[in-house]
């Protein structure tokens, strides 16, 4: 996706997909304490992303306090909710339906003025409840 472009359709801010996004997703501090299934999840969430994007809402603003991110984030940071879902399969290969979870989409706001994608954290099961397709 690097390179990329996507509209949040709840506010119209384009999110953009830097060069530096598969590095952070694989290696950041959240993805480092990550174990088993939510290591999984995390892996296998990327393929949404751009879905992820668009369906977002909630962005909450907060100011860059770290100096390590001084030019990369110097306008801040967004943290946006959003969502997505991921196949459970029969043992026969047919999906039986899916598990919904919830995420934290990190967004950065550089010194270029444009908002990228940083990261995904927080991420929660929905629910015990199996969404049926």
């Amino acid at each position: 996706y690097v390179g990329d472009i996507y509209t949040i359709a709840e506010d119209g801010e384009k999110i953009y997909i830097g060069k530096d996004l598969p590095d952070e997703y694989a290696h950041s501090n959240y993805s480092a304490k990550l174990r088993g299934n939510l290591a999984k999840t995390k892996a296998n969430a990327a393929q949404a992303i751009p879905e992820m994007i668009e369906i977002s809402s909630n962005g909450i603003y907060s100011a860059n306090e770290e100096k390590k991110h001084k030019l990369e984030a110097r306008y801040g940071w967004y943290r946006y909710d959003s969502r997505f879902a991921l196949p459970v399969y029969k043992e026969s290969g047919e999906v039986e339906g899916y598990n919904v979870f919830k995420v934290i989409m990190v967004v950065r706001h550089a010194q270029d003025g444009k908002l990228y994608l940083y990261d995904l954290v927080n991420i929660k099961k929905e629910t015990s409840n199996l969404f049926q397709s």
